[in-house]
């Protein structure tokens, strides 16, 4: 094996393939379309519901404790991927939705909303881990880019419409409502996932030995590359969700949710190509390219003073988005040990909760409400994206890469 596995699956090969759309695989992207939507459409409305119950000090906490608390949970839901299933470790993270959407209303103080806040991160910090796993016991390697980039089509257009649907949901009927419309999506999900069948051979029965966990079973070192890149790349992100809603609603953007809507569809049209590309072109350089876009995209966001600019830079982030994510996904499995598949993507989802987390946190900080810090923050995401474009320049000559970790 040479050292440009990292950039292509190792057994690409011309024949022709089998349908990758079997009904398990399908079940599965339809049942994440249910989960990411149920937790996406509160995100808008969530800010300004703090600043009704005079916590509005701590909005850059809204994503930063959710954040948190999922990637604290991944190398629990890594572990225990590994040993006792796939189709288990997804059912808790929508259970985990399930239950937080009908006690927001019942802790409606601040104090209350962060606590929720803190345990509602344990869904993203399990289901997304064991479907990733799950996608790759089930489809062939030479075509994980483009399962994991429907997949992501699939979370991304629940990211598309639980935004915009949550804000009419507000407008029309209440935030009570809007949550409880909330634990109804992850409770669809979680009937999904009780007709797919488990693909991990060797299961082993629960056992609270389980939580032990030691310094090897936190981190994959085989993945680190795909880490590093995953954490820089994302804290604009973090950024983004946590000021994008007053900076649109500013500018004159009724639905707050609106923006994420935008880039979103964006981000699943692009996505019927890109998982394709980065299997026939390799993984980095189909990174490299969506990185790039989404440094462009900050920019346009941050003099989008008119709702046409913003919603510009909503469409780029999307392009760039779509193209990184699945590759990046991809990349993750590629550099992975299939006997640890789900310590792997576990990795690389802890380094995306680091990244959203704190690139939320020091938004949230930075913004306090006032809105002319808004495009500010925007350009030193811009900058921060380019970061990641300069790791992937040099990341061979770091001490995590080796030639035969695919």
């Amino acid at each position: 094996m040479n050292d440009d596995t990292e950039t292509v699956p190792a057994n690409a090969d011309t024949k022709p393939a089998k349908s990758i759309y079997t009904l398990q695989f399908c079940l599965l992207c339809l049942s994440s379309l249910l989960f990411s939507a149920s937790f996406n459409m509160l995100i808008p409305e969530l800010p300004a519901y703090l600043s009704s119950l005079g916590g509005a000090k701590y909005k850059g906490l809204i994503i930063a404790l959710f954040t948190l608390t999922a990637g604290i949970s991944r190398p629990f839901s890594g572990k225990f991927t590994d040993t006792i299933g796939r189709v288990p470790i997804m059912a808790v993270g929508s259970i985990v939705c399930f239950v937080c959407g009908f006690l927001y209303p019942l802790l409606a103080s601040v104090s209350g909303f962060l606590f929720l806040r803190l345990i509602h991160g344990f869904s993203t910090g399990f289901k997304p881990t064991a479907t990733a796993a799950y996608v790759a016991d089930v489809i062939p390697q030479s075509r994980w880019g483009e399962a994991l980039g429907i997949h992501g089509l699939c979370f991304s257009t629940g990211m598309a419409i639980g935004p915009a649907i949550g804000s009419a949901i507000t407008l029309h009927f209440s935030i009570d409502i809007l949550f409880y419309c909330s634990s109804a999506l992850a409770l669809m999900s979680i009937i999904i996932l009780t007709n797919m069948k488990e693909t991990l051979k060797d299961k082993k029965p629960f056992s609270f030995s389980l939580f032990r966990i030691s310094k090897d079973d936190i981190i994959d070192r085989r993945v680190i590359p795909a880490g590093v890149v995953t954490l820089i790349s994302y804290m604009p992100y973090g950024a983004i969700l946590t000021v994008i809603p007053d900076w649109s609603q500013h500018i004159g953007i009724a639905n707050k949710g609106m923006f994420f809507m935008v880039f979103t569809i964006a981000s699943l049209l692009i996505r019927f190509v890109a998982g394709k590309v980065s299997d026939r072109h390799g993984r980095v350089n189909v990174i490299r390219a969506g990185i790039a876009i989404i440094a462009v995209s900050l920019l346009v966001s941050g003099f989008g003073n008119t709702p046409f600019m913003l919603l510009t830079g909503a469409v780029l982030f999307g392009i760039g988005s779509g193209i990184a994510s699945p590759a990046i996904n991809a990349w993750t499995v590629d550099l992975s040990d299939p006997k640890f598949r789900g310590k792997a993507v576990a990795t690389m989802y802890i380094s995306l909760e680091a990244g959203i987390g704190l690139g939320a946190l020091l938004a949230g900080t930075y913004y306090q409400d006032v809105l002319a810090r808004i495009p500010i923050s925007l350009f030193v995401c811009a900058a921060i994206a380019l970061l990641a474009l300069l790791y992937m320049m040099v990341w061979k000559r770091t001490p995590f890469y080796t030639p035969h970790n695919s």
